[in-house]
């Protein structure tokens, strides 16, 4: 079985407070884009005892942990102690860039997740498959049912905004990810928890071009200050014409949206990752 994990951005993304289990309340808004990794899984017919349980392959990227510690054989692992699976074999491809803020590895456990749940007939159910998701990440529940979203808490909890594909339909978006790695702790450093003027669930239901004098991504402010390379890919990705743009979670990749096509982004962001699209 075949499936397509698909990338998300930020549209907004405020820090509204510390919590006491020492993550952060967020509030933000979750968009998928049509970036995707490719996960492909099928039983292992006859598996020996030996045989790894989700027997894991990753190609493309830049892969930095064990297979049996990626968030796919997690995914597995966490159904496998609820249900009886059999082993499988697994093939990742990616195509997401890692540490971009684009939520490439939620997407490829919650989508294991949702392919596990439908190749062996488990009927869980969409919101308890987000509660195993939200235990693997906090962005990984969005990716159940990857439809546009307010977030609040941690990220997992989500009020869907059918209503935000039609303010963004017809719309172009472009990202670039240069050769910086931002980590969650850094981008974290220096924040100042603060309630927003304007909730972002509201400000991306206004017409986008009102979206730059409103909604802000709280992250920048610390993130720019150490990587200045980032801001200026914001200001580049204006004057290339975006109505909207802004860094998508903690960094590194910055997107802009567009009114119509932009011109090819790899000639004007050279050594950086570059995808552009239509939303």
């Amino acid at each position: 079985m075949l499936v397509y994990p698909c990338a998300k951005i930020n549209l907004g993304l405020n820090v509204i407070s510390k919590r006491d289990d020492g993550y952060h309340n967020l509030e933000t808004v979750f968009y998928p884009v049509p970036l995707c990794d490719m996960l492909e899984a099928r039983p292992i017919a006859g598996a020996s005892a030996s045989v790894s349980p989700c027997d894991l392959k990753v190609m493309g990227g830049n892969v930095d942990c064990a297979a049996a510690d990626n968030l796919v054989a997690r995914a597995y692992g966490l159904l496998a102690a609820h249900h009886d699976l059999p082993p499988v074999q697994a093939l990742l491809t990616k195509r997401i860039p890692s540490q971009a803020g684009l939520g490439g590895g939620s997407a490829d456990a919650a989508f294991m997740i949702r392919l596990l749940n439908e190749l062996f007939h488990l009927d869980i159910s969409r919101p308890e498959m987000e509660r195993h998701a939200a235990r693997l990440g906090s962005d990984c529940a969005f990716f159940i049912a990857a439809q546009p979203s307010f977030a609040t808490g941690r990220g997992e909890i989500l009020e869907p905004l059918d209503d935000l594909c039609a303010n963004l339909k017809g719309h172009y978006i472009g990202i670039v990810k240069p050769d910086v790695a931002v980590s969650t702790r850094e981008a974290f450093a220096g924040i100042a928890c603060r309630q927003p003027c304007k909730c972002c669930r509201d400000i991306v239901r206004q017409p986008v071009s009102t979206w730059k004098a409103e909604l802000s991504n709280d992250f920048e402010r610390t993130v720019f200050r150490v990587h200045p390379q980032l801001a200026t890919v914001k200001r580049k990705m204006y004057e290339l014409g975006a109505v909207y743009a802004q860094m998508s979670g903690s960094g590194s990749a910055l997107f802009g949206i567009f009114e119509s096509e932009p011109s090819e982004l790899a000639a004007y962001f050279p050594g950086c990752f570059t995808f552009q699209g239509q939303l």
